[in-house]
């Protein structure tokens, strides 16, 4: 673990009573989080990869309220957002989509993760534990008088799962990872078409602060830069996605012919390649083979992937 990122992890109130935890640099399995809190309750937006991370979120958390969480969500079923979910206490209800729990529900990762990335995460004592109520579309929570509107963006984004925290009243949106900020966005278990209509959807939202699943917190003008910004990389993936497939490349190779241009500067490149392969097998109706799109992942990366978690 990188004691410098660790150290620079900050837990910030965008609004009163509603905070949004920050783990620079927000690249591999360094996920933001946050809570919405009022004197009847508190509502935590997903949690982090491993032990220590989830701790330390939590504990600041409890810190700067005075409370324990009554509810949480997880916006999605990757580690990052949901593996700290055994540190919550006992009595916390945990809401998910109902896709995000089968994907939890079944995902190895937690039990070890590949040595696809460098170092190998270690996420200390987690145990895998599932949301206690699913939902489809839609679910409203009420915290006394503040309302925080669970919503599905109605089709696979980043995931088949995702959901969003929505506080109205105070025009504060958790997007999970619908919106990476400022890093390269990941959709190889969800749909390249279905994010980029997803980024019009959280569009119509208009929240005034936006806290991403990865990246700074967005606010003002920032919000319009940083959707049009995941417009264009999504339109670049379904172009060279269309042009691998024309020209009768594998999913590496289309990723290999690709001018990253204005994102060349992004962390994790590398993730072209996954979403390369999700364009693919949706492309060709069939499932998509997460060992091969690793695989070229790495090879496309000239090693195993960095994270600092």
């Amino acid at each position: 673990m990188s004691e410098a990122v660790e150290d620079a992890a900050a837990l910030v109130e965008v609004r009163a009573g509603i905070h949004a935890w920050v783990q620079p640099d927000g690249s591999w399995w360094l996920n933001n989080a946050g809570a919405i809190t009022t004197a009847s309750g508190q509502l935590v937006v997903d949690t982090c990869a491993t032990a220590t991370r989830a701790r330390r979120f939590l504990d600041a958390l409890g810190a700067a309220t005075g409370q324990a969480p009554k509810l949480a969500v997880n916006t999605h079923q990757h580690g990052d957002h949901t593996y700290g979910n055994s540190l919550l206490p006992a009595e916390t209800v945990i809401i998910g989509q109902e896709k995000m729990r089968e994907g939890l529900r079944v995902d190895p990762i937690i039990d070890g993760c590949p040595p696809f990335w460098s170092p190998v995460p270690d996420w200390g004592d987690v145990e895998r534990r599932l949301p206690d109520v699913t939902v489809a579309e839609a679910l409203t929570v009420h915290l006394g008088e503040r309302r925080v509107e669970l919503r599905h963006p109605g089709g696979p984004a980043h995931t088949t799962g995702d959901l969003v925290a929505w506080v109205p009243d105070e025009r504060v949106l958790f997007t999970g990872d619908l919106v990476f900020a400022g890093l390269t966005p990941l959709v190889f278990m969800g749909s390249v078409a279905g994010a980029l209509a997803a980024v019009d959807w959280l569009a119509g939202f208009q929240p005034e602060v936006v806290v991403p699943g990865h990246g700074p917190i967005l606010n003002g003008d920032e919000i319009a830069r940083v959707l049009d910004e995941h417009r264009r990389y999504y339109r670049l993936v379904l172009q060279a996605g269309a042009d691998g497939i024309e020209h009768g490349l594998s999913p590496l190779n289309a990723a290999r012919a690709v001018d990253l241009g204005e994102f060349a500067g992004w962390a994790d490149a590398e993730r072209l390649v996954l979403n390369l392969h999700r364009y693919y097998a949706d492309h060709d109706g069939k499932e998509l083979d997460l060992i091969a799109a690793f695989t070229d992942a790495v090879a496309y990366n000239g090693g195993p992937l960095p994270t600092r978690v």
